[in-house]
C-alpha cells in the first residue's frame, strides 16, 4: 500500500489545477486548514469552486483566495463579515450559491453517502426553492436538494495517524468528516501526526479509509474573529 503521508501542503496539493472544486472544513476562522489555504494562495491556479460555510472572514482564511481573484464560484451558507465576497458578488465577478446551513451540511453528507440528494421542507416558498423540484409528502411540501461532491477536500484535524484515522478538536470538526467522504481526494493537515495504533479507536472521528493524503501542519495562527472582553470585577 502506498503511503498516505506527504511532507507538506505543497506536495499534497501538487496536482490541483485550474477549475478544481474544493471543500474546505472549519467554521469561520476556526479550524481552518491554514497550510492548505496558504499553498493554494501560492499556487498559480484560477477558476476554483469553493464549497465552504463562509469562504473566510475579515480578509483571512479562504478570503485570501478571493482577494487574489482565484475563485469563480462559492457554495456556502454565510457571507456576513466577508467584504471580499460581498464586493465581488455585488459586482457580478463571482457566482455565489447560498444555502440554509443545515441544507449545506446535508448536501455534503449526502454526497459522501453516495446519494443523489434529498427532499427538505427548508426553503419552500422562498427564493431558495426557485427552479427546484417540489413534492408533497404527507400533506407537506418539500423541495429537492442535490448532493454535493468535490475534487478535493482540505481539512484540519487535531490528531491523525499515518493511515489517516482522525480526531478533531472542537469547531474544526464542523463539516470536515462529511467533506472528506464527499471528495475524490481528501487532503488533511494535522496538528499532531502519530503512528498507527497511537490513536485510541474509540477516539476516531473519521476512519482513515476516507483520507487519501495527510501531512504534519506547521506554524498555525489560529486567529480569533472577534475578541470580546469585559472588565474584571475588581476594575469596576
Amino acid at each position: 500500500m502506498n503511503s498516505k503521508v506527504f511532507q507538506s501542503a505543497e506536495a499534497a496539493l501538487s496536482d490541483l489545477g485550474d477549475g478544481a472544486s474544493i471543500m474546505a472544513g472549519g467554521f469561520g476562522l476556526c479550524g481552518n486548514p491554514e497550510n492548505c489555504i496558504a499553498e493554494l494562495a501560492r499556487k498559480q491556479v484560477r477558476d476554483l469552486k469553493i464549497i465552504s460555510n463562509n469562504c473566510g472572514n475579515q480578509g483571512r482564511g479562504l478570503a485570501i483566495l478571493l482577494q487574489q481573484r482565484k475563485v469563480s464560484k462559492v457554495i456556502g451558507s454565510y457571507i456576513g463579515g466577508n467584504p471580499d465576497l460581498q464586493q465581488q458578488f455585488l459586482a457580478g465577478e463571482i457566482d455565489v450559491e447560498l444555502n440554509p446551513q443545515g441544507t449545506l451540511a446535508e448536501r455534503i453528507r449526502a454526497g459522501g453517502a453516495g446519494l443523489g440528494g434529498f427532499f427538505t421542507p427548508t426553503g419552500v416558498g422562498t427564493v431558495v426553492a426557485e427552479g427546484k423540484e417540489e413534492r408533497t409528502i404527507d400533506g407537506r411540501t418539500y423541495i429537492f436538494e442535490e448532493a454535493l461532491r468535490s475534487d478535493y477536500a482540505i481539512i484540519r484535524a487535531e490528531v491523525g495517524d499515518t493511515f489517516g484515522n482522525l480526531r478533531f478538536y472542537g469547531t474544526a470538526r464542523n463539516f470536515s468528516p462529511a467533506m472528506a467522504m464527499a471528495a475524490k481526494i481528501a487532503v488533511v493537515e494535522v496538528d499532531n501526526l502519530v503512528e498507527v495504533g497511537q490513536l485510541d479507536p474509540a477516539d476516531v472521528h473519521l476512519p482513515g479509509i476516507f483520507v487519501q493524503r495527510i501531512f504534519q501542519g506547521r506554524d498555525y495562527e489560529d486567529p480569533i474573529e472577534y475578541r470580546t472582553t469585559r472588565p474584571r470585577p475588581d476594575q469596576n
